[in-house]
């Protein structure tokens, strides 16, 4: 068995990809266009993983945009995506720069939560041994759900 791709269902396929390219950092490998299904499947990787994802040996991320508009609500009911990063502290202020709410700082400094624009929840864990704690992060409270 070889873990493919996580499937996730967006209502605006230009916040989406602002979001997990333009944010997250992810880099889009594939797009699919059905007319007759009227649907947009676009792959993301995370960096590095390129190549290896269009060779379909990498996971992927598959965003399915839907052209008739449809109502998605509890992002959180499948679970989330997760992402190793190299630095907690580093990818959180990145993100928290460009506007993203941090739902749970890394406090502990090993893992943090945020949400996508249709409410999908992502982990984002540290790579190798937790970070000592850090300030702002260490008593920052958490903000919504994660």
């Amino acid at each position: 068995m070889e873990y493919l791709h996580t499937m996730i269902r967006v209502s605006d396929l230009d916040e989406s990809l602002d979001f997990f390219c333009g944010k997250l950092g992810l880099v889009e490998v594939a797009r699919t266009e059905v007319e007759a299904g009227r649907f947009t499947l676009v792959f993301l990787a995370a960096p590095g993983d390129e190549e290896r994802a269009r060779e379909h040996k990498a996971p992927t991320v598959e965003l399915t945009y839907n052209w008739d508009p449809e109502e998605y609500s509890g992002g959180r009911n499948f679970g989330h995506l997760a992402y190793r990063v190299d630095d907690i502290y580093a990818t959180c202020e990145r993100l928290r720069s460009a506007g993203v709410t941090i739902n749970r700082p890394p406090r502990d400094g090993h893992m943090a939560f945020i949400r996508s624009p249709d409410g999908i929840s992502i982990e984002l864990l540290q790579k190798g041994e937790s970070l000592p704690p850090q300030e702002p992060w260490a008593s920052m409270e958490n903000t919504g759900t994660w």
